[in-house]
């Protein structure tokens, strides 16, 4: 079951989107294309019928045939040569927040006011004082306590538990998962390009996922993806006072003491252990079994079976034995 999140406002013709991004220089497209959906590189359906973008230095290999429609930056034309369909812009970052709010919107209470198709499963306790939207679905055994707001067309598992005043949105949630009062789920994240006077911000149109017996601590915020989905794995824990930026994707059987902030699009493997105050950085991959020290600043990629501590992160032994040779 994939519930709607959005609204998806294509087709929208190309010299409309030109519109908005005006000293586009254009290759191979025709200005009365209609394009459906605006997605990232790794969401692309159908080439003929979508756009998609390049941010600049993207490093990953671009695995789509030449005939995509891609967003490029003027700085690295030469390197998108072999590719037939390119519009191409001086800030990609500032095209991509301007037509991600063309394509698409949130879904709002007009758009279901005709549907009344809220599911609640045996044995639920729903508070009076909680506000339940449109189209969400409950499971059996789940507990829904006082001012707390689930938002248009959430899903919870059996025997979940929502703590008082907090919200969810655009989530997904599975079997066995608590989540702690005061905590806010599936809010956009920090994406937008900078402009002065005005930041254009990027519509986020992905979702949180979390998976089964997930335990999400008190005060915490986790933050939908931006074009792909915030994903918190099976039997992960997190303590009061977490930040999870759009498009983390974290393991299994994880654990994050209390203050822990883990940055943008950044993967984390399973079983992995961080303490308290641990700051990880965005776009980074974190391999399984690392051990990260309280108070660790993670600015690199850290392979699998490794403990790291300090600031900079680095190995655990060596920054001890660094330690001893400046502090005795």
């Amino acid at each position: 079951m994939k519930p709607a999140f959005y609204v998806n406002l294509g087709p929208i013709k190309l010299s409309q989107i030109l519109s908005h991004i005006p000293s586009s220089e254009i290759i191979g497209l025709d200005l009365n294309s209609e394009f459906y959906e605006f997605v990232g590189l790794k969401n692309v359906k159908s080439i003929d019928k979508t756009i998609s973008f390049v941010y600049e230095n993207y490093k990953d290999k671009i695995d789509l045939p030449k005939k995509a429609n891609l967003i490029i930056s003027k700085r690295e034309k030469d390197k998108f040569a072999n590719f037939d369909n390119l519009i191409i812009v001086d800030n990609v970052h500032e095209a991509v927040a301007k037509l991600s709010s063309i394509f698409y919107r949130d879904i709002n209470d007009e758009d279901l006011k005709k549907h009344n198709n809220d599911r609640f499963g045996n044995d639920c306790h729903i508070s009076k004082s909680a506000i339940i939207k449109k189209g969400v679905v409950i499971g059996d055994n789940s507990i829904i306590n006082d001012g707390v707001v689930i938002n248009n067309n959430c899903i919870l598992g059996h025997n979940v538990l929502i703590e008082e005043n907090t919200v969810i949105s655009n989530a997904i949630i599975g079997d066995n998962v608590r989540v702690g009062r005061n905590t806010s789920i599936g809010q956009p994240g920090f994406g937008f390009a900078i402009n002065n006077p005005a930041n254009h911000k990027i519509f986020h149109l992905g979702r949180v996922i979390l998976q089964s017996n997930v335990s999400i601590g008190a005060n915490c915020c986790i933050d939908r993806g931006s074009f792909g989905d915030t994903i918190i794995g099976e039997n992960t824990y997190f303590d009061n006072l977490c930040h999870i930026a759009h498009n983390v994707v974290i393991g299994n059987n994880c654990i994050f003491a209390a203050m822990t902030g883990i940055a943008g699009s950044s993967k984390i493997g399973n079983s992995v252990m961080a303490g308290g105050q641990v700051g990880i950085s965005g776009h980074l991959s974190i391999g399984n079994n690392v051990h990260i020290a309280a108070k660790s600043a993670v600015l690199k990629s850290i392979q699998d079976n490794c403990s790291v501590m300090g600031n900079p992160a680095i190995e655990k032994y060596k920054y001890i034995r660094k330690y001893k040779k400046f502090y005795g």
